[in-house]
């Protein structure tokens, strides 16, 4: 039968909600992106989850504790810390109680574009400052690099490359794998799923809440569970 691959956006953050360029700013949900989160959680509740994957920010990590609350395993979400610091050797887990939580590796691989200077600005009046055409570019073409911030192509060098290590060998194993990311991240590895061009990447939209799902099989991918 093979493994699960469920992608999935995190909710709407107070940002988004404000319409504001986030980028790599640290900002948690906002109320409707719990909602989000929730309703999300019971598309899934019933699908078993072996790993989870996400990136190093707020909203992501809080949509991971929201969709993992009332799994119909039980399980607890059991945030890693593989840093050789206190952080990491003080966090260790003994006993059995590992085997009722469900371990979750967080990579900065994983964040959302940098958007550089435009973090933090409105979209609508960056729009009228710099001109619409020229916002569209920054925040819709696959090279255009915002100021001092990143190109869709610059996320997509880090976030598959990840995707590619750490991620297909869980899902080689035989692992159902829960990833929480941000829209352009997702975008980069939707983009080698499903062999999409730049022009076709480029105009995929990746609602907040929003799941996609695969199944996995000695290397052959297909949209859809297969459970």
């Amino acid at each position: 039968m093979g493994s699960q691959l469920i992608l999935m956006r995190h909710g709407q953050s107070v940002w988004n909600k404000k319409n504001l360029f986030t980028g790599w700013v640290d900002i948690p949900l906002s109320q409707e992106g719990i909602q989000e989160s929730l309703e999300g959680a019971h598309k899934i509740k019933d699908i078993p989850i072996d790993v989870v994957f996400t990136s190093t920010l707020i909203r992501a990590q809080m949509t991971v504790g929201l969709v993992l609350l009332d799994h119909s395993s039980g399980k607890v979400p059991l945030f890693m810390h593989e840093e050789k610091d206190k952080r990491g050797l003080w966090s260790q887990v003994y006993g059995n109680t590992f085997e009722n939580m469900i371990p979750v590796y967080s990579s900065f691989e994983l964040n959302e574009r940098m958007y550089g200077t435009l973090q933090g600005l409105n979209k609508t009046e960056t729009a009228q400052k710099f001109g619409a055409e020229q916002v569209q570019k920054w925040r819709r073409s696959f090279d255009a690099v915002p100021p001092e911030g990143e190109s869709l192509a610059m996320t997509i060098e880090r976030a598959l490359p990840y995707f590619l290590k750490r991620i297909v060998p869980a899902l080689e194993e035989g692992k159902n794998v829960l990833v929480v990311a941000h829209g352009n991240s997702l975008r980069g590895i939707v983009m080698h799923l499903d062999g999409l061009s730049k022009e076709e990447i480029v105009k995929l939209e990746i609602a907040t809440g929003e799941q996609i799902m695969y199944s996995y099989n000695k290397g052959q991918w297909k949209k859809g569970l297969s459970i």
